[in-house]
């Protein structure tokens, strides 16, 4: 049995399979999706306050999710 070397590919981790990329993904788009319909929505003034948070939020986590294992 030898050590590891540096140039052996690191071992495969066991990711949860609710945090698998395209879940995720799905949940920040639908996420940034919300904050445009409140911010284009002309009724509930409340909705259009915090809608540029919650696509702000979506896109954020869309950035972060991207670069979770498939």
């Amino acid at each position: 049995m030898t050590a590891p070397s540096a140039l052996d590919p690191p071992t495969e981790r066991r990711w949860p399979k609710g945090l698998r990329r395209a879940r995720m993904e799905l949940i920040a788009c639908s996420i940034i999706t919300l904050g445009i319909v409140m911010m284009l929505q002309p009724f509930v003034m409340v909705l259009f306050t915090h809608s540029f948070l919650t696509t702000l939020f979506g896109t954020a986590m869309f950035i972060v999710v991207s670069k979770f294992p498939e």
